[in-house]
């Protein structure tokens, strides 16, 4: 069954350490813990670890993992999110990708890609593309 889910999350928590120092314009390398609650066609909680590059012009590159805990297309499981994107000073965008093997549940098989737009503050869009097997 292939399918699109559209969801809002809510940053509920956010722990972010600075792992490596910017020196003399150099880059900053910082690591956060994120919990986040799901609304829409997703719903449930996320936990999501990042690992951030900062330049110094306070803009960065990051990667990570998210794990949803929750309902999609009313079937209820958890599955974990791979991403990766960019912070251009305003908006943190990127692509994300459901990791293989990763479902379990009723989302046991599920695979899929799709993107986030997250502004500044606490609420960001996301797209899912995908396929329950």
């Amino acid at each position: 069954m292939s399918a699109h889910a559209s969801a809002t999350f809510k940053v509920e928590s956010w722990n972010e350490e600075t792992t490596v120092e910017g020196e003399s314009g150099a880059a900053k390398l910082s690591s956060a813990r994120v919990e986040q609650s799901l609304s829409g066609e997703i719903e449930g909680a996320g936990l999501a670890q990042w690992l951030m590059c900062y330049r110094a012009d306070e803009t960065a590159d990051f990667v990570g993992l998210q794990r949803i805990d929750g309902t999609v297309g009313g079937r209820r499981g958890s599955f974990v999110l791979t991403s990766n994107g960019t912070f251009d000073g305003k908006v943190a965008a990127g692509e994300m990708r459901v990791v293989e093997g990763s479902g379990s549940g009723e989302l046991a098989g599920i695979s899929g890609a799709g993107s986030f737009s997250a502004p500044l503050g606490d609420q960001a869009a996301v797209e899912l593309d995908y396929e329950l097997g």
